[in-house]
């Protein structure tokens, strides 16, 4: 044993049956350069106890696919996760999760191993990604000693850059909807946000492909660019 192991906290204890399956889980790779219609995506959303990146934690996972360039709707993933001393907080009044239905959820490691299943080697999109990936790998590490290492891309970095006309920068979920006259008729839970989101993507590469924007990979680089442009000084 190193004389300073005692330092590093100790991994979650799973059973051998979870184990063997988080060994078996795919790698991630980085995002591909095939077509963004042949790119399997995984959209979900989570359900958080606040939205605070250290203290808060997820109460449930939602997510969708697309691929073939449709929503696939057999393939779909919901699950609420037990939450041990839950406490009130305001965000139930948005998402409605109450402490019966946090009781009634799942086992953390084991819905979480479910999804982690689900995803397999896709990357992800989410509406304020980074957000999404936080919470979700800290969920991972916490409960499956996982480092969470997929792509993610995100839908509010990608409505702007695609659609500058909308001069709706830092808008929400709500106002893009609104503008491409989405009709959703359910929000604010994990499921119908992920939902959501995906009829989003889906119309956004439609307009990549009309700006010449034909994989995952060139999707990336031109966000990247996009974002460096707005975070530059304007003289």
């Amino acid at each position: 044993m190193s004389l300073f192991s005692w330092l590093r906290p100790a991994g979650p204890s799973l059973p051998g049956e979870l184990q063997q399956r988080l060994q078996r889980l795919p790698s991630a790779p980085e995002l591909s350069e095939c077509s963004l219609r042949e790119q399997r995506w995984v959209v979900l959303d989570l359900e958080t106890t606040g939205l605070n990146l250290n203290k808060d934690r997820v109460l449930s996972i939602g997510a969708v696919v697309i691929e073939d360039g449709a929503i696939d709707f057999s393939q779909q993933f919901e699950r609420t996760l037990q939450c041990a001393d839950l406490k009130l907080a305001p965000s139930v009044l948005i998402h409605g999760l109450g402490p019966s239905a946090i009781a009634a959820g799942s086992d953390p490691a084991q819905a979480l191993l479910d999804f982690m299943e689900f995803v397999g080697d896709s990357p992800m999109l989410a509406f304020h990604a980074p957000f999404d990936q936080h919470m979700l790998g800290r969920a991972l590490k916490d409960h499956l000693g996982y480092k969470l290492q997929h792509p993610f891309l995100d839908v509010a970095d990608i409505a702007p850059l695609l659609c500058p006309q909308a001069h709706i920068r830092d808008a929400g979920l709500d106002d893009w909807i609104d503008w491409f006259k989405l009709e959703v008729f359910e929000r604010h839970n994990a499921s119908a946000d992920a939902l959501a989101t995906a009829e989003l993507a889906l119309i956004l590469f439609s307009r990549a492909r009309q700006q010449q924007i034909h994989s995952p990979q060139n999707l990336q680089q031109r966000v990247n660019q996009w974002k460096r442009r707005q975070r530059a000084p304007s003289f």
